[in-house]
């Protein structure tokens, strides 16, 4: 109990020692309005789709080329593909249609 007790005191010790000092956060998202912050959204969606739609054309290759004869396999494949390349559609789509709006509302 008297261990616990003096490991209490050392805390609340510290704990106020924390509350004079001055404590400054940055910034870690680096923006400084809601569009900057929507804008980087978007272009770290648009990196992460630009990196995995190779990889993900290499991987139904891939099943393609290894599938033997497997209809399943192939279909698997060629789903992929397609899904792959609909959504890269998408993220450049959405890219694209958030800069027409910013044209459109900066009057």
């Amino acid at each position: 109990m008297r261990k616990f007790l003096s490991i209490l005191i050392l805390f609340f010790l510290t704990l106020s020692s924390f509350a004079l000092a001055q404590v400054y956060i940055e910034n870690p998202l680096e923006a400084e309005s809601f569009e900057e912050i929507i804008d980087n959204i978007i272009d770290f969606i648009f990196t992460i789709a630009i990196v995995v739609t190779p990889l993900m054309v290499i991987w139904a290759a891939f099943l393609f080329v290894t599938s033997a004869g497997n209809i399943d396999q192939v279909n698997q494949a060629k789903r992929i593909i397609i899904y792959t390349l609909t959504g890269l559609a998408i993220v450049l789509l959405a890219k694209g249609f958030v800069a027409i709006m910013k044209q459109l509302l900066e009057v």
